[in-house]
């Protein structure tokens, strides 16, 4: 029997990798304890898997004996999409109560498999990182540390993450190794035309292969914002959203609210001039203080030749989109809150998901614009279809957001128990097996 803890635990994506891989391989294991602090996640752990996990972890004082420990600690304070304080962050330093835990165990686990955000390894020039290794070396493990993209192991979602597998008293055994995949959904697409990702024994998927057929309506775009759709798109099909961003500061395949008219309807040369300015504000030859610049007349008129200039920028001016400061223009920025703020090429793979906006990406199907549903969220991740989802779709999205992809932690303890590293070494293997006809597989249906 392996024995196992789950802590920082989440819905329990890490654990549902773990089980599946021990499955597969006709390994018994038993969770004997968990810990997660927020209460909905709880319910949502419950749900699955018969167990409230123990609240705040601070508040445990020694961990049940054990083979391995499985953590996805707090990403917030090292993520690109916050603020990256680190340890200097309240949520940063809950490795320590890891490092804590396992110091006081009379008899240390094997094992562990800490996950984190990709982040976390170059944060503060490589010093957190560093730190997090030296205290583990401390405490008698080696480690090996993946970084490894989800859309490598059959998840259609561009998602790196950190995986430090940390082995007690040797080197982890792996063959496993780092991969950051492709960079974008267009670089994959190139990748898949190109074959490249063949090699991985066509592990890929796409999009279009985990969406339900058809969906509830509370999944539809509202029809208001239906038809700022249509007036951007001047007449063009709903599929020409495939891979479109919606956002007011960037460029490139992006929709901005200009052009959807959520401040008022803008002519097309109100447009194009608010297209102009969005392209050339981050030009360097305007200045090299900031990525976007707030722009003098004169130096719209360097790339805008019209006559009307003056008129143009009055009306965006007084629209919203435009803000005039001491004679520099600048546009009004922002995601704007759209329905959905970046619409899925269903041939390539999901950007990643993420706790703030899993809720707003949207697909195009049969011809009609639409939010992903939780389900398809958690395919997205690698969730089987028998987990169970909270029952809130609010926090739904958010859970999966700040979850693993369950099939890239299975991946990884498949390789280990290839390679027999402890606890599943040989001999330890032999005391572990049952018969497989009593213990069902798990499918990854969906």
């Amino acid at each position: 029997m392996i024995k196992f803890v789950d802590l920082f635990a989440g819905v329990g994506g890490i654990r549902k990798g773990f089980e599946i891989a021990l499955q597969k391989n006709g390994l018994n294991c038993e969770c004997v304890f968990s810990s997660e602090i927020d209460k909905k996640a709880q319910e949502t752990y419950r749900l699955n898997y018969g167990e409230t996990p123990t609240g705040d972890i601070r508040q445990v004082q020694e961990l049940p004996e054990h083979d391995v420990l499985l953590a996805g600690f707090p990403c917030q304070a090292f993520s690109y999409a916050g603020k990256q304080k680190g340890f200097a962050d309240t949520r940063g330093t809950l490795f320590f109560e890891i490092e804590r835990l396992i110091s006081t165990a009379t008899i240390k686990p094997k094992l562990l498999l800490l996950e984190n955000v990709r982040g976390f390894t170059t944060h503060d020039s490589g010093r957190t990182f560093s730190t997090v290794l030296t205290r583990l070396n401390t405490l008698g493990y080696e480690v090996e540390t993946l970084l490894l993209n989800s859309s490598n192991f059959g998840v259609p979602q561009n998602r790196v993450r950190a995986y430090l597998v940390c082995s007690y008293g040797s080197s982890p055994n792996l063959s496993i190794q780092s991969n950051l995949g492709s960079a974008d959904s267009h670089k994959f697409k190139q990748s898949v035309q190109q074959s490249d990702l063949f090699s991985m024994n066509n592990a890929f998927r796409c999009v279009k292969d985990v969406l339900e057929p058809q969906v509830d309506q509370r999944y539809w775009c509202s029809s208001k914002f239906i038809a700022q759709l249509k007036d951007a798109l001047h007449r063009r099909p709903f599929d020409s959203l495939h891979g479109v961003r919606l956002i007011d500061y960037r460029g490139g395949n992006s929709l901005h609210s200009w052009e959807l008219g959520t401040k008022g309807h803008c002519s097309d040369e109100e447009r194009a001039l608010m297209n102009a300015i969005i392209g050339n504000r981050r030009k360097k030859h305007f200045g090299v203080e900031q990525d976007g610049k707030e722009l003098t007349l004169d130096q719209i008129k360097t790339f805008w030749k019209e006559s009307n200039l003056k008129s143009l920028l009055e009306s965006l001016v007084s629209k919203g989109y435009l803000r005039v400061i001491e004679g520099k223009y600048n546009p009004t920025c922002g995601n704007m809150s759209f329905e959905v703020f970046k619409f899925l090429d269903p041939d390539s793979i999901s950007i990643t998901v993420v706790t703030s906006d899993a809720h707003r990406l949207g697909v195009v199907q049969n011809g009609l614009p639409r939010r992903i549903t939780p389900r398809e969220c958690a395919r997205l991740q690698g969730f089987p279809d028998s987990f169970v989802l909270n029952p809130n779709d609010s926090f739904a999205y958010r859970q999966l957001g700040n979850s693993v992809s369950v099939p890239v932690v299975t991946s990884i303890f498949d390789d280990l128990i290839l390679h027999s590293n402890p606890p599943f070494s040989t001999e330890n293997l032999k005391k572990c097996k049952i018969s497989k006809k009593l213990l069902p597989m798990l499918s990854l249906e969906g």
